[in-house]
């Protein structure tokens, strides 16, 4: 039922959850809802990303989604991004959030404490 899915994440939305709008681009996604769903970040899937600075067709259509979330005031996040070629292609496209195994891979959550550390600290060159 989409009205009471609306009301649902309105609800979320109102109680300060951030919400974000998985897999965009892929299955079905009504255009016409979308612009009054309460969803704060849109995350563009993997097989829009996936060599999209060799295919102009993909960067055409990843360049006007990242848009489309910025004109419905929401943040665009590639997913799935796994080389500093598809990174550079969406910051150079606006898109400043990405998620993929560039990255990380996945891990316990155990182990993001240390992550965070480590990615926080400058990296160093051997003498």
């Amino acid at each position: 039922d989409p009205d009471r899915t609306q009301k649902i994440l309105s609800d979320l939305h109102a109680w300060g959850f951030t919400l974000a709008l998985d897999d965009f681009g892929t299955g079905y996604s009504s255009l016409a809802r979308l612009k009054h769903m309460p969803v704060d970040v849109l995350k563009i899937d993997r097989a829009f990303v996936r060599d999209v600075h060799r295919d102009q067709s993909l960067a055409s259509m990843v360049r006007a989604m990242i848009q489309l979330a910025q004109g419905l005031d929401m943040i665009p996040l590639a997913e799935g991004v796994e080389t500093q070629q598809e990174l550079e292609f969406l910051r150079g496209s606006g898109c400043r959030l990405a998620q993929g195994f560039l990255f990380s891979r996945p891990v316990p959550a155990e182990e993001i404490p240390a992550l965070v550390v480590r990615s926080l600290l400058p990296a160093t060159v051997a003498p």
